[in-house]
């Protein structure tokens, strides 16, 4: 543990990727695709000899840290370590090129899921290390959104912190005239001790956030099995829920052989996508002490039963205009309620599922479309998407936490144009989120809808349709790439990333320029805006 604590903790990640592909390496192994084992035991074997020779190089002497290290390390493992993961597949699929495989790799690691790939041409130790990439991502988003961006006040910590670092309530004045001196907080970028160090911090929040992490994925990885699952779905489906990047083996739904009770595990696995609270070191973002009170549950709650009441409600509405209710929806609603039971089941599954970006589809989503008679309901979707999950959480989109501070700064708003005098309760933190919270929030909204324009306007620069253009803008800045096949495309065949590929789904026939934009724009819906804008700072690089 020393030694790790000298080495600069990309050096640690990139050793971590090399032991990680050993595991395809072994499974490849057993399957008897000694080609594709002997690709990725060579590269592991290559980037642990490359990466030893260096931490032997820098592991001897010791220099001290600079606060700023911390989010370029972020951005290092999300814009540079595709690279490193990327040599084994670009071996296995030599007609598919580095950069689709590069491509490839930063979808998996920025828990983004989109392939350019189709799952049935795809060799089985391949799925198995997108999907390990992407299970890696998520556990990297969890620790560094506490260790890295807790301390840099950004990624939705902006919102609960309190600015300038001063309480939010009357304190008791001191008995002398020197005021104490208080021992800040573990992430405070004032605590300068060994322990405030970027990479102290990054192995304390993994020590904290790996045995729940691999433990969940785990149970359901079990529970999946016991439901009929094969061995790799069960596994992939397990690691796509817990990082909510959607990674499967296969092209159904999730219940195509688990059936509703399988859809019912992996729904149940994916609510500590809705709020940090679940997670270890969640302690800083909770805006309240109760379970019940905790605004991102109860808003993903609002939201999703409010779509799927939406999907539910429009069948029996579409039902009434045409004037044919004996023959209709309505009768078929009253002679079979376990379809309409079904269609509800779906509606809130499939919202669960693309509001925490993960993107799996239930078996009743069919169904729903057929019962809510709407010609793009995926539409619903992607506005889910781009929503998103919880703060800190391994969800992407524009977080719970914000769309809640808009709201509440709303509700404030009518209130006091109702009532001019009245007073806003609900305590500092309620404070707080009417004020500062939605202020930034609405900020971090605008930033959000510039990236959208700015990357359609770049996609649409080749001869793609505008709508394909926004539909791949928002599945990649809200890290949803499973949108692309929710939403109708119309498919481009510029491109080719091998006789692997799929052209047919929206992301391996675009032209290689579009699909950098859209790697970009996956890096910084991951990162999020407010902190590249951080490292853009003067103030940030100044000593």
């Amino acid at each position: 543990m020393t030694i790790l604590s000298r080495l600069p903790m990309p050096v640690v990640l990139v050793l971590a990727a090399a032991l990680a592909m050993l595991v395809p390496a072994a499974h490849a192994s057993v399957l008897r695709e000694h080609a594709i084992a002997r690709n990725f035991f060579y590269s592991a074997l290559l980037v642990m000899v490359v990466t030893g020779m260096v931490a032997l190089a820098m592991g001897a002497r010791r220099s001290a840290r600079h606060p700023r290290e911390a989010l370029l390390t972020v951005v290092a493992v999300f814009g540079l370590m595709p690279l490193i993961l990327a040599m084994p597949v670009a071996q296995s699929l030599p007609d598919t090129g580095l950069f689709n495989a590069w491509w490839e790799m930063v979808s998996s690691l920025t828990t983004t899921g989109a392939s350019l790939y189709s799952a049935d041409l795809l060799p089985a130790p391949l799925h198995l290390w997108r999907g390990l990439v992407g299970w890696l991502g998520g556990f990297f988003v969890l620790i560094a959104a506490t260790a890295i961006l807790a301390p840099l006040r950004v990624g939705g910590f902006e919102l609960i912190s309190a600015p300038y670092g001063r309480e939010e309530h009357f304190g008791v004045l001191p008995d002398s005239a020197d005021p104490p001196d208080p021992v800040p907080h573990l992430s405070s970028p004032a605590f300068r001790t060994r322990f405030s160090e970027p990479g102290h911090r990054l192995r304390r929040a993994a020590a904290a956030v790996a045995p729940a992490y691999a433990g969940l994925t785990l149970a359901l990885w079990v529970i999946l099995l016991m439901l009929g699952d094969d061995g790799l779905t069960a596994l992939m489906r397990a690691m796509g829920t817990l990082s909510t990047s959607g990674i499967s083996p296969a092209l159904g739904p999730v219940g195509e052989a688990s059936g509703r009770p399988g859809e019912l595990a992996v729904l149940v696995f994916l609510i500590p996508a809705l709020s940090r609270r679940f997670w270890p070191g969640g302690a800083e973002l909770r805006a309240s002490q109760r379970l019940r009170d905790d605004p991102e549950l109860r808003m993903a709650a609002f939201i999703v039963g409010l779509v799927a009441l939406a999907l539910f409600a429009r069948h029996f509405l579409w039902a009434i205009e045409t004037g044919d209710a004996s023959e209709g929806p309505v009768a078929l609603a009253l002679a079979d309620l376990r379809a309409a039971l079904a269609v509800a089941w779906g509606a809130v599954f499939n919202g669960l599922s693309f509001l925490t970006t993960t993107g799996w589809n239930s078996l009743d989503w069919q169904g729903v479309r057929d019962w809510s008679g709407l010609n793009s309901p995926g539409l619903v979707l992607a506005g889910l998407a781009m929503m998103g999950g919880g703060v800190a959480t391994t969800a992407g989109g524009v977080k719970l936490m914000r769309v809640y501070a808009l709201a509440r700064h709303g509700q404030r708003e009518l209130e006091r144009i109702v009532h001019p005098g009245s007073v806003g309760g609900g305590g500092p933190m309620a404070r707080r989120l009417r004020r500062e919270g939605a202020y930034l929030a609405f900020i971090f909204f605008m930033l959000f809808a510039v990236s959208i324009a700015a990357t359609v306007t770049l996609v649409s620069l080749q001869r793609i349709e505008f709508e394909t253009a926004t539909v791949l803008s928002i599945a990649a800045l809200s890290n949803t790439g499973q949108l692309a096949g929710a939403i109708p495309l119309t498919p481009a065949f510029e491109g080719s990333a091998g006789i692997a590929s799929a052209p047919w789904e929206g992301w391996s026939g675009l032209p290689v320029a579009t699909k950098a934009v859209l790697a970009l724009a996956m890096i910084v819906g991951r990162i999020e805006t407010l902190a590249i804008l951080a490292l853009l700072s003067p103030e940030f690089w100044r000593r």
